[in-house]
């Protein structure tokens, strides 16, 4: 008996053989795209600005664009969570930069360091007081400390420090200016442990009577000799190093420290320590700690608790015990945390979700509560003076976030600052304006009863950043800046407490981003910029290129936005075959739905393996077209592909109707839940002439504790899961769909083993599909190499089934 073939969405016979008949594609070595994209490609990414504590000086980083694939094929140990590189005690593939230059604000005085050849330097550490700053230097085989002296530009590397950054912060300032706090390679470890030759026991994991979900999670511990690695590589000897003399002193015992945090006045830290037992299921951070107090000599002088392994943490939901723990930044030694007043469950009815708790040194008193919240903590900022905190709270069931002023000494007192929608990009207030203290500890900036806010700015308009002052007593808000419409200006830093003076980050369609000073006048007035930076324009010819937001509305009349790029070349009135890239975002209302994201006023650039490219090869591209998802959040998914499919449709009517675009010649894709937005498009529509998954997930029986927002487990929703899954339809998916995904992806739920299985389940019913799996790369992809591959699959992919597609047949047509 002839089994017949499983017939496929709206695919003739003759189709069915010529997709069955395509050979598989063996590979011949990384390609790269055409050469108009590698020119764009290669271009130097615009420095980084790290502004001095005394706002003096500012450090201009440049860092490396993309690092050669040889970097990332560097040993790897993935070990609880963390990715290790065991040569030289790091992170494997940290990003770096590779100079610095130290530039005086008013006199524009700059002086370009003098490091080592091939330096791969961390991120600056200014000290509280500005007059230096450090940072780590990673060479093949070990991880160094450097210092330099802000006003001269000397730079020396402090001899006999070997840093362990393997996990924590592993270099932070002292409040003294002078002292740093390190985290080294203990000194007398011993070998590396031996892998047995022969297992010497199986592993074993066992559960009873109790609920634990967890997240698929990846580079997890898999075996006794695993935990015997991660406790050798992750355990440091905490130290106290003199900047000026390179002394180092050697506090406590070793430790793998999750949390070192030197109490403003100096004297004491904060500690969090890493203990057994480890999990095989769950990351670091889950696993048991002990949380003290230790004197800066390195003795523990206080304990604050002792948290268990987090194995049975509540979907959504917290630990229990002290979490968030940290110091007062305006009081010398005074520890505030939270504890959750419900079990951490969010399933749990109660008045209160949690308590803010606060203890003064020498801590032998019974803590004091100064908060409740009625939903979920969620942070805390203290104010400079006043013994003042902003304290934020959430309710997941409305997706409102609330920000309230407290008074620690009268919490009673405390006022509702903000509360909206966590969507709400309209009505958002933005973030408070911080600095650093003399002792080193961040806090915002309070100047005559007064905060700052700087914020996105979102509009109708699109995004327009800016900087507003807000009164403490009554609350009223008062706007210093904002950027004007033909640019995107966005806030960086104070100049002066009375907010007459501040740097800001300015960028425009035909001006690479720089820095300025903006000055205001006594009566607000904004007076002319002063160039802090004059980086020059490395991709010209992209300033051809044009840029429209572009808004219409899908059929249940929810407003969507996509920002439409069009070739250098083109001619007003060419249908050309266009792409749409989006990721799907649920909401809880139409309302803030409908907002627009992201501003048309940016500095047109193209990194990495971005879809943008293919504006250079000749296509229009629908950038960000939303995808929204609405309805409540326990149940927004039950609708999920009805609304993909009905904003993907209303995107591509609007874009014919604008006479940009071909609707025989339309392909789509996204990274991520794009990518799985995109499976889902093509097995649950005829939209789309192909499509383009990169690193997703389209078996969601694979996540079944969950996936993005979704609540509910398989086995509480089994029919949405199945539903969701492209995968379960593969047999449907008659359009070419081209799978990328990286080998060593550690994002939780998007596995490798999803993209191979996709491939296998389209190829296994006859379907047309690639998978290319790019070695050594993780869920976004850092090689060169593999950027270059990346964009050359993508193009070669849409020019032979979107671009040089054959007229659909007539039967497709009607179905359209």
């Amino acid at each position: 008996m002839t089994i017949p073939p499983v017939p496929r969405k709206l695919a003739a016979p003759l189709v069915i053989f010529y997709l069955c008949a395509l050979p598989a594609l063996a590979q011949t070595g990384y390609k790269k795209p055409p050469q108009p994209i590698l020119d764009v490609l290669n271009a130097p990414l615009p420095p980084a600005v790290f502004v001095g504590p005394t706002r003096e000086f500012v450090i201009i980083a440049q860092a490396l664009r993309y690092p050669p694939l040889s970097e990332l094929a560097q040993p790897m140990l993935r070990l609880a969570g963390l990715r290790v590189n065991p040569q030289n005690n790091g992170p494997h593939r940290a990003p770096y930069f590779v100079r610095f230059i130290v530039k005086r604000v008013e006199s524009g005085e700059e002086k370009m360091l003098d490091l080592p050849l091939n330096a791969k330097l961390g991120v600056p550490i200014w000290s509280p007081d500005g007059r230096r700053f450090a940072f780590t230097n990673t060479t093949s085989d070990r991880i160094e400390l450097w210092v330099v002296e802000t006003a001269t530009g000397r730079a020396r590397r402090l001899e006999g420090v070997r840093i362990n950054a393997v996990y924590g912060d592993p270099v932070q300032w002292m409040p003294d200016g002078r002292t740093l706090l390190v985290q080294l390679v203990p000194s007398e470890r011993g070998p590396v442990p031996a892998p047995p030759v022969v297992p010497p026991e199986p592993t074993a994991m066992e559960s009873a009577g109790r609920q634990a979900p967890a997240r698929t999670f990846q580079d997890l511990l898999r075996s006794p000799h695993d935990e015997r690695l991660f406790e050798y590589y992750a355990t440091a000897q905490l130290a106290a190093v003199d900047a000026e003399t390179g002394r180092t002193t050697p506090l406590g015992a070793p430790a793998i420290f999750e949390l070192v945090d030197p109490s403003p006045d100096g004297k004491r830290i904060l500690i969090a320590r890493i203990q057994r037992p480890f999990s095989y299921l769950l990351p670091i951070s889950y696993f048991p700690k002990e949380v003290e107090v230790w004197s800066s000599q390195g003795r523990m002088v206080y304990k604050l608790a002792s948290l268990p392994l987090a194995d049975a943490i509540p979907i959504e939901g917290v630990r229990t015990g002290p979490r968030d723990y940290k110091w007062r930044p305006d009081e010398p030694a005074t520890l505030v945390w939270a504890e959750a007043l419900d079990e951490g469950d969010p399933r749990r009815r109660v008045t209160h979700r949690d308590r803010i708790l606060m203890l003064r040194a020498p801590f032998n008193a019974p803590p004091t509560e100064i908060f409740r919240t009625q939903h979920r903590y969620v942070g805390s900022q203290w104010l400079e003076s006043g013994g003042l905190a902003l304290i934020s709270d959430y309710d997941r069931d409305r997706r409102f976030r609330r920000a309230f002023l407290v008074s620690a000494d009268r919490p009673a007192e405390a006022r509702v600052l903000w509360s909206l929608n966590v969507n709400d990009r309209y009505n958002d207030p933005g973030a408070p304006v911080t600095r650093a203290l003399p002792t080193g500890h961040n806090a915002i900036i309070v100047h005559r009863g007064a905060i700052y806010l700087a914020g996105q700015g979102a509009s109708p308009e699109g995004d327009r950043p800016f900087l507003d002052r807000v009164d403490l007593t009554s609350l009223k808000k008062e706007r210093l800046f904002r950027s004007d419409a033909q640019s995107y200006e966005s806030f960086v830093a104070l100049l002066s407490d009375d907010g007459t003076r501040f740097i800001t980050r300015r960028e425009s369609p035909t001006d690479p981003p720089n820095f300025f000073v903006r000055r205001r006048d006594e009566r607000g007035v904004q007076e002319n910029l002063q160039p802090l930076t004059s980086f020059a324009d490395p991709t010209p010819q992209l300033r051809a290129i044009r840029k429209q937001l572009v808004t219409y509305k899908r059929a249940d009349g929810v407003q969507c936005s996509f920002t439409l790029y069009l070739p250098p070349d083109y001619k007003e009135g060419t249908r050309l075959p266009t792409v749409v890239w989006a990721y799907p975002l649920e909401y809880t209302d139409q309302t803030t739905a409908s907002q627009i994201t992201g501003s048309t006023q940016r500095w047109t650039t193209f990194v990495g393996a971005s879809h943008l490219f293919f504006v250079l090869a000749g296509y229009a591209v629908l950038d960000n077209a939303t995808m929204p998802v609405v309805g409540d959040p326990e149940t927004v998914n039950n609708t999920f592909i009805e609304q993909i499919v009905m904003s993907a449709k209303a995107a591509i009517d609007k874009a014919v109707e604008m006479g940009v675009t071909d609707p025989e010649r339309v392909g789509v894709g996204g990274h991520s839940y794009g990518a799985f937005m995109t499976a889902n498009l093509l097995a649950h529509s005829d939209l789309f002439r192909a499509g383009i998954a990169r690193s997703g997930a389209y078996n969601r029986t694979l996540t079944p504790f969950g996936f993005q927002n979704e609540r509910r487990t398989l086995w509480e929703a089994p029919d949405l899961y199945v539903r969701v899954s492209p995968f379960m339809y593969a047999h449907k998916i008659n359009e070419p769909l081209l799978l990328i995904h990286g080998e060593a992806d550690n994002n939780p739920g998007t596995f490798p083993m999803q993209s191979e299985r996709m491939y296998q389940a389209i190829r296994g019913t006859g379907g047309t599909v690639r998978f290319v799996m790019l070695p050594l790369e993780s869920h976004g992809y850092e090689a060169r190499e593999s950027i270059e591959h990346a964009l050359y699959e993508m193009i070669s992919w849409f020019d032979r089934f979107v671009k040089n597609a054959p007229p659909r047949g007539a039967r497709e047509k009607a179905a359209r």
